[in-house]
């Protein structure tokens, strides 16, 4: 049975140190770095944390209902086993090197460096605000995600998104492993150096977007204002829409109800390697060059 830690004011470094099998609720945790440092099996309920490092190398957490002030930051490092729901997290630079994280119903405000080098992390209903979310993690399946903050999942692997709004810039490059479902992508450059990243019924804005992608792959899509797309890239795509401008893509398919302009200018692309077709026009492209 846990111990039970309520309304109470805490003070002071570590103050609750290698603290376990304890349900704190309605407790302040003040002035006083690292106060559940190496701790395990808490249940933590309408808690507020004012101070840096309140869960580092933590294990098996059990959270609704807390706020993260933005001093909290840096504030869960090396933890295994969390779940949080119902929160606000002020704090930036949270989630590093942990695992097995679940946020649900979760607002991060400043979510500058949030969740780097992660793994196993499923996201419901998460909202943030913040650059390089999501760098180099794995294993991610997210629900209803919104984002705005650019350097979105850099490097990351093993990712599954669903009815996601994402406001990001560069968002999703040097990534393996992507699918991305019923979702609204805004951003520049989207998607570089990735492979094996697949759209399903989603609507992308990007400027130069798709570039050296390989095995690319884009299901009843829709590129607005999207120009110079699919350089140096692989890709198999049905596009719902027109698409402003194609720039050397190095093989495969693309349907689109027009493409304005096609531009092979590097004579090291072969264009009978990709199949591009238009269903407005009848095939016929605009502006060929």
């Amino acid at each position: 049975m846990s111990e039970i830690i309520k309304q109470q004011y805490l003070t002071g470094e570590r103050a609750l140190f290698q603290g376990h099998d304890l349900a704190i609720s309605e407790t302040v945790f003040a002035n006083g770095e690292s106060p559940l440092k190496e701790s395990h099996d808490l249940i933590l309920n309408n808690d507020t944390f004012e101070w840096k490092y309140p869960l580092w190398y933590s294990q098996h957490i059990q959270a609704q209902n807390l706020t993260l002030l933005e001093m909290a930051r840096s504030g869960i490092w090396y933890t295994k086993d969390i779940a949080i729901s119902d929160s606000l997290i002020q704090a930036p630079k949270n989630f590093r090197r942990s695992e097995k994280i679940k946020l649900t119903r979760v607002e991060l405000t400043h979510a500058e460096e949030t969740l780097w080098n992660c793994r196993q992390i499923e996201l419901d209903h998460v909202t943030a605000d913040g650059d390089y979310f999501g760098m180099n993690s794995q294993q991610i399946t997210a629900d209803h995600l919104a984002i705005s903050g650019n350097y979105l999942f850099d490097g990351g692997r093993d990712i599954v998104v669903d009815h996601a709004r994402l406001i990001a810039k560069d968002a999703f490059w040097n990534c393996e492993n992507v699918v991305i479902k019923n979702s609204t992508i805004i951003g520049e450059y989207f998607g570089w150096n990735s492979r094996n990243v697949t759209l399903i019924n989603c609507t992308i804005e990007s400027h130069q977007g798709f570039c050296y992608m390989e095995n690319l792959k884009l299901e009843n899509c829709r590129l607005l204002n999207t120009d110079l797309a699919f350089e140096y890239s692989t890709v198999d795509a049905t596009i719902q829409s027109k698409i402003n401008s194609v720039k050397n893509p190095i093989s495969g398919r693309i349907e689109a109800a027009a493409i304005e302009q096609l531009i092979f200018d590097d004579p090291q692309i072969d264009p009978t390697k990709t199949t591009i077709s238009t269903t407005q026009n009848k095939g016929v492209l605009s502006d060929a060059i």
